[in-house]
């Protein structure tokens, strides 16, 4: 876990947050960089939470490179986040593990665990940090695990660090509370978007291999 010895200008949050007002082209298609960027911002904070988050931070990190390096291979063409899942479609192989719609899929997934955790760290006051990451995977990412990732998520999340503790770092200077709420507000939403657009092409119920 990352010691901060000094005070973070604004909270952990911030850079996301600011991120995410640029997620949306004029026309409202979900742009690749400025989302895939978002998801990069939230690392540190994920770093936060030391070896319960190890196995998150590991699968994230490795979706968005997967994503990076597709968009980063032509970005005109791959301007659109899912004109990535569109070329796979026509190439048939949008369901390999190795592709980059089974990487936003897991990226997604991801997301929606880490915005349910902390919509249960506003919403539980009087929860242990375990509990709050115990339940956030049990309604979002354990559907889609096979009993050994299960039990090993389950298992990782008991080294949960202390609650105040965390809180006092991701809060640096600013209003932690008020972050929080907005971050889960705002990226939800866009998380919804790419479940029903992968939902559209009957690709977002994949089980892990």
């Amino acid at each position: 876990m990352i010691s901060i010895s000094h005070k973070m200008e604004g909270t952990a949050f911030a850079p996301a947050l600011e991120g995410m007002k640029n997620v949306k082209s004029e026309e409202g298609e979900m742009l690749s960089k400025p989302f895939l960027d978002v998801c990069k911002q939230l690392l540190p904070v994920i770093d936060q939470f030391g070896a319960a988050m190890a196995l998150v931070k590991t699968d994230v990190g490795g979706n968005i490179t997967r994503l990076e390096n597709k968009y980063l291979s032509n970005p005109a063409k791959y301007n659109h986040l899912y004109s990535m899942v569109q070329v796979e479609i026509e190439a048939k192989n949008a369901d390999a593990s190795s592709s980059c719609t089974n990487g936003l899929l897991w990226l997604t997934r991801a997301m929606d665990f880490i915005v349910e955790l902390f919509r249960n760290l506003m919403v539980h006051a009087d929860w242990s940090m375990s509990q709050v990451c115990t339940e956030a995977y049990t309604k979002t990412l354990k559907k889609y695990h096979g009993w050994l990732a299960s039990s090993t998520f389950m298992l990782a999340m008991k080294l949960a660090p202390d609650r105040q503790k965390f809180m006092e770092v991701v809060g640096g200077t600013g209003d932690i509370s008020s972050d929080i709420e907005k971050f889960c507000s705002t990226f939800r939403p866009l998380l919804e978007e790419n479940h029903k657009f992968l939902a559209s092409v009957g690709l977002d119920d994949l089980k892990a291999n």
